[in-house]
């Protein structure tokens, strides 16, 4: 799974001035998938020696490097995987769940109770000569526990009660890790938690001071201690590139430069790295941009080599392809877009509102999925309709596969309305039979009250706001309010979640920051959508939905998480929106394995294992 920010480490974006194109009016679908649905395959005779210019995910300007930074920090870390590999290193399909090649560890071997789990570690070692070891993955381990016991909030894939919670990890020797498991995981829910540990040298790191003494990090204010120096040393960019602490790594990379003002930096070759890549491009270098259009530009000045390309730009791609770029696009694994809802938010009522699941199947037979994704003010042609949180092309699909419980269907959304005791008109819609029996409004809901609310819509990328002034046009006709109010994405990350800003809880209704990921090998909405989860943004609450993630993510039955998804499908805690294509672009000089390139759909990065080919640098 991809892990860009801060708290989604699940979200991921692209930078676009936000569209006010709406359906009406626009032409028709583009045919550029056909373009780039397949994926190239390597080619060429490797040169050694280049460097290549990688566009970074515009909006995303890195402003940390310590791999677990806590809740108050925003933007992104930067360099995660390279620098630093977790224990396990994510696959980039939706299949799979890791990739043993590029993992620091053998796959995990469980107890026939699965409560003892054992891990051999491989022959890695640090860029200062050392061994990586069981205990650094220890060292972790305990690190990301003072993180959380500082505040859950800093650590986006948290659910009190759930991992790390209740494991405890030992070193009976440099290569063997032990897991001891006080509840019973599924194992591929366990693992892609593994994904999530990025391992640090316990041996050079295990201070709480600089030039201190080493520190039992096995005592929780110990632990407490060098959580706080290392994330204070973290927040001094201009020292990125030069503190000691920065230049020991397990991963790739080195970093060479880091530019603080934009976010740009550069990487050089880990010479000490053990994984598969044989290190050919003399220095990486990623570059920073504020737009969507800006990298666009660049592409087309043959200036990048590559990078993803914001989806609005599909008609775009042919002339790329002319100018030497390789394009290849499909859904990332995964992922799926929706408008949060918020659960919280009393304005005008619209708790009481938001409560009635009808109303939730009507706003969602008003959002146009397939006319989204034809439309040349939205999608471009390049996208995939999806219904639940599993993501488009899952290998758990849900129950109901391509047939959406809600379809787009205005009329049926109105008819809903009416049916419970609301008086349709487009100049206002309102309640007029309120009460919680057959055919009224439902619990809380007056006399004369009124649908309206506001949806805080991500001023990137492009896509997103062209969507949201389009449903909003639909649910005017049937006479419901909404005002979009446009937020910069860092302001969205830092402000819009009840989980961790519950002082602005009623100062949004709804919000469509873009993508949110999941586990790409296994999406549990666990975090999400679970009453206590720590990423449940929207505050929502279903009993029924807790029973179907805990069932998922305990439990061993191979269905569970199908049923979780479809559930979660049906039950709308959010309205779902299609999922964009993401687009790959690079030169076609440059190359290497397949599934490298295919894994930058979920922005994960191999450029160890990348070349240019013969008279290209």
């Amino acid at each position: 799974m991809t892990i860009l920010t801060r708290r989604g480490a699940r979200i991921a974006v692209v930078v676009a001035a936000a569209g006010a194109l709406l359906l009406s009016g626009c032409a028709g679908p583009t045919d550029a998938k056909s373009d780039y649905s397949t994926l190239p395959k390597e080619s060429g005779k490797p040169q050694t020696g280049g460097t290549a210019t990688v566009a970074l995910t515009p909006g995303l300007s890195p402003n940390y490097i310590y791999p677990y930074p806590p809740a108050e920090a925003s933007g992104t870390v930067i360099a995660r995987g390279m620098l630093w590999r977790a224990l396990y290193r994510p696959s980039g399909t939706g299949g799979e769940i890791v990739d043993p090649g590029s993992s620091l560890a053998e796959l995990p071997k469980t107890s026939a109770d699965g409560k003892t789990v054992t891990i051999t570690m491989k022959d890695y070692q640090w860029s200062n000569g050392k061994p990586v070891t069981s205990k650094d993955v220890v060292f972790s381990l305990a690190l990301l526990k003072a993180a959380i016991a500082e505040s859950p909030a800093n650590w986006s894939f948290y659910t009190p009660g759930q991992f790390p919670d209740g494991v405890t990890a030992t070193a009976p020797d440099d290569k063997t890790l032990v897991l001891q498991l006080e509840k019973v995981y599924n194992p591929s829910y366990l693992l892609s938690m593994l994904e999530l540990i990025y391992v640090m040298p316990s041996a050079d790191w295990s201070v709480a001071k600089t030039g201190g003494p080493l520190l039992d990090f096995t005592k929780p204010e110990n632990a407490k201690a060098i959580y706080a120096y290392l994330t204070s040393q973290s927040a001094d960019q201009s020292t990125f590139a030069t503190n000691p602490l920065w230049k020991i790594v397990n991963g790739p990379y080195q970093l060479k430069s880091f530019e603080p003002t934009t976010g740009s930096y550069s990487l050089t070759p880990n010479t000490k790295y053990s994984g598969p890549g044989e290190h050919r491009l003399a220095q990486v270098d990623f570059k920073a941009f504020t737009s969507a259009s800006a990298v666009l530009n660049q592409y087309k000045a043959g200036k990048l080599t590559v990078g993803t390309l914001d989806s609005s730009f599909a008609s775009q791609i042919p002339a790329l392809q002319k100018k030497g770029y390789h394009v290849y696009g499909a859904p990332a694994p995964a992922r799926f877009d929706s408008l949060i809802i918020n659960f919280k938010n009393t304005v005008d009522g619209f708790d009481k509102v938001i409560a009635q699941k009808y109303v939730r199947q009507a706003l969602q037979q008003l959002i146009d999925q397939p006319g989204y994704v034809k439309s040349r003010g939205v999608y471009n042609g390049a996208g995939e309709e999806n219904y639940s949180p599993l993501g488009a092309e899952s290998p758990f699909p849900p129950k109901f596969g391509d047939k959406p419980p809600y379809p787009f269907d205005p009329k049926a959304a109105q008819k809903l309305l009416t049916d419970n005791g609301w008086t349709v008109d487009p100049k206002g819609t309102t309640c007029t039979n309120p009460g919680t029996g057959a055919g009224q409004c439902g619990e809380g809901i007056a006399q004369g009250q009124k649908i309206s609310f506001t949806i805080a819509s991500a001023n990137t990328p492009a896509y997103v706001g062209a969507r949201d002034l389009a449903f909003v046009s639909e649910a005017k006709k049937a006479g419901i309010d909404i005002k979009v109010v446009t937020k910069s994405l860092n302001y969205m990350y830092e402000n819009y979640g009840n989980s961790f800003a519950p002082a602005k809880t009623n100062e949004w209704a709804m919000q469509d920051f873009g993508p949110l990921y999941q586990a790409a090998g296994y999406p549990t909405s666990n975090t999400v959508f679970n009453t206590d989860g720590s990423f449940n943004l929207g505050s929502y609450s279903n009993p029924e939905v807790d029973t179907a993630i805990s069932a998922s993510t305990y439990g061993l039955d191979e269905q569970a998480l199908a049923a979780e998804g479809t559930l979660i499908g049906e039950e709308l805690p959010a309205l779902w929106l299609p999922t964009p294509d993401t687009l790959v672009v690079w030169k076609d000089t440059l190359s290497g394995p397949p599934e490298t390139f295919n894994a930058l759909l979920s922005f994960i990065y191999s450029p160890e294992q990348w070349y240019f080919t013969e008279g290209q640098k």
